[in-house]
């Protein structure tokens, strides 16, 4: 219950308490309590939550309280006293503690407005006059506004009785900490009135969580595409219609794979080009009402995030002071959830069909068009890139081409022996001596190396050499070094080979032994495996670099990169 109202307990300065003062709360939520007074926890704990009541109840909010119960930032001590014993009451029920001084076993039911009038005009009872003391201070009217310690509170509440609930039976919520608002009705009408994103809709989770948002500095929404969990701040003030908005634009986020494109990008200033796009989408497409300081541009209009992030990157000054819905220098697509992800599930194929799915249906029911932008994004999402062995099998077969079988009567055909009165030719290789394709490997031995990506590299090339009838390759070993080791067959590349140096990085050594090479045919390709950490390369023929998913090159590659998983 009392988790919402994030305050600080802090030691009172010298002087700042009379003797007779406990503790006092500020109107910004931090509890400072007397350094020298001694008294069992339980009367600690009471005088604790004594405080923060006054806090949830609103008692230190100059709106609700009349100019007369009001001295500067001290309340009146008619009204002070009226305030403590309303807390006192409502701790009475709670079971919090054991209050230091001895109070009447029947309180007034009158509320605080009430009894500081009665006791303004005929003075606060004896029984009650321990209460009058200094606890808490009036703060400023923005303050009360800013801090809003009453709907914290009121939330803290609904969380303390859920648990209660769950403890006792079931859980009545599907997600721990999951509090109903104006969040879940957003999402319901994506679900029943909007087909583009309903599809998204019935598969995420809304997380409502006070103090998972504090945790995460969320201020007002994030997203967890691998949780598949939007995370809203309940303390957050908007109306349904802006729900709407931040609600598409997490999920957009998230289907549209954001926090996996992002690449060798700054994830911040990414993140900031992607909120641009999308803003830009939802108020062309007029989904809810977008919130107040939020990214938009209207120059930005028909640009891909890509391109957005080429421009927005070159003020990074100004940019650190914008925010996305998570806060200022925060981007809104997280990493990894904030809590651990049950189930297995494709995510990739699950937001593609989501998107695909959705606007199928948009179309057809005639929903209305949809920003260029937008569309050719989950077209694109529909159409996945080749996996890279496809793409490097793509690449053999158009420097490659299969010898073509040849048959002679020279040489009888195994099927002769069936019917020997019809002769059939044979298949015989050219006896003309022929060059035959060839392809050099130029190969990162150094220390920083992965096994794994040397074998998943190696094993493919030679399957796709041999499917192709070429028979040999030349390799190149490169640390320190260059190694040549000549012609191998390729069927040896994938098991035989010995790798032979564990130094620094220097592949245009070997680059430069196989274009100098009398032996190698000119326009022979080179294929480049290394995990990044390489010197820059210049290659003056046809060539490819296989590495690491999520590593880069240090320079701007001309032949076709495939990123090995």
């Amino acid at each position: 219950m009392f988790r919402a109202f994030g305050g600080w307990l802090r030691e009172a300065d010298g002087g700042e308490l009379g003797n007779d003062t406990w503790a006092i709360v500020t109107a910004d939520g931090d509890v400072r309590f007397h350094t020298k007074r001694h008294a069992p926890a339980e009367e600690w704990t009471w005088v604790f939550a004594h405080l923060l009541l006054h806090l949830g109840f609103g008692h230190a909010d100059p709106r609700a309280c009349a100019p007369k119960d009001v001295d500067g930032e001290h309340p009146d001590p008619a009204y002070h006293a009226a305030c403590c014993l309303v807390v006192e009451r409502f701790l009475r029920t709670l079971k919090i503690g054991r209050c230091p001084w001895p109070l009447p076993d029947a309180l007034p039911e009158n509320d605080e407005v009430t009894l500081s009038e009665q006791w303004r005009r005929l003075g606060v009872p004896a029984a009650y006059r321990p209460l009058a003391g200094p606890d808490f201070r009036i703060g400023s009217a923005k303050l009360a506004e800013d801090m809003d310690f009453q709907r914290s509170f009121a939330v803290g509440v609904a969380d303390a009785a859920t648990h209660a609930l769950d403890r006792a039976g079931e859980p009545r919520t599907p997600v721990e900490g999951h509090v109903k608002g104006p969040w879940d009705t957003a999402l319901r009408w994506f679900m029943s009135s909007y087909p583009l994103l309903g599809a998204l809709a019935a598969g995420m989770t809304i997380v409502s969580d006070v103090e998972l948002t504090r945790d995460w500095a969320i201020s007002i929404a994030a997203v967890s595409a691998e949780a598949g969990e939007i995370y809203v701040n309940p303390l957050a003030q908007l109306s349904e219609e802006e729900w709407r908005f931040v609600l598409a634009h997490e999920m957009l986020h998230a289907a549209l794979r954001h926090g996996e494109r992002c690449g060798m990008r700054e994830p911040y200033l990414w993140n900031v080009a992607c909120d641009y796009v999308i803003n830009g989408w939802l108020v062309e497409m007029g989904v809810g009402e977008m919130p107040e300081g939020l990214l938009f541009d209207q120059s930005l209009t028909g640009m891909s995030a890509e391109g957005v992030y080429d421009r927005v990157a070159t003020d990074l000054r100004r940019l650190r002071k914008l925010a996305t819905l998570r806060g200022r220098g925060l981007g809104d697509v997280l990493d990894r959830p904030p809590r651990r992800a049950g189930g297995h599930v494709d995510l990739d194929e699950y937001y593609r069909n989501a998107l695909c799915t959705g606007l199928a249906y948009h179309q057809s029911s005639g929903r209305g068009l949809l920003p260029a932008g937008l569309e050719q994004e989950i077209r694109a999402l529909d159409q996945p890139p080749l996996p890279w062995d496809a793409r490097l099998a793509r690449w053999f077969d158009e420097h490659f081409q299969p010898e073509e079988k040849r048959r002679s009567y020279a040489r009888a055909s195994r099927r002769q022996a069936s019917s020997p009165d019809i002769p059939r030719p044979g298949r015989v290789r050219p006896e003309e001596i022929v060059r035959r394709a060839t392809f050099g490997v130029v190969l990162d031995t150094s220390g920083s190396m992965d096994v794994t990506l040397l074998g998943k590299a190696l094993g493919a090339i030679a399957s796709y050499a041999t499917a192709r009838d070429v028979p040999r390759a030349r390799v190149v070993f490169c640390d320190a070094a260059a190694y040549d080791a000549g012609y191998l067959p390729v069927e040896d590349i994938a098991g035989k080979v010995r790798v032979r140096g564990r130094g620094g990085t220097e592949l245009q050594p070997g680059i430069r032994l196989l274009e100098q090479a009398g032996d190698f045919p000119p326009d022979g390709p080179i294929l480049v495996i290394t995990d990044g950490e390489c010197d820059v390369l210049r290659i003056r023929r046809e060539h490819a670099f296989l590495v690491p998913q999520g590593a880069s090159l240090p320079f701007r590659p001309r032949g076709p990169v495939f990123f090995v998983k």
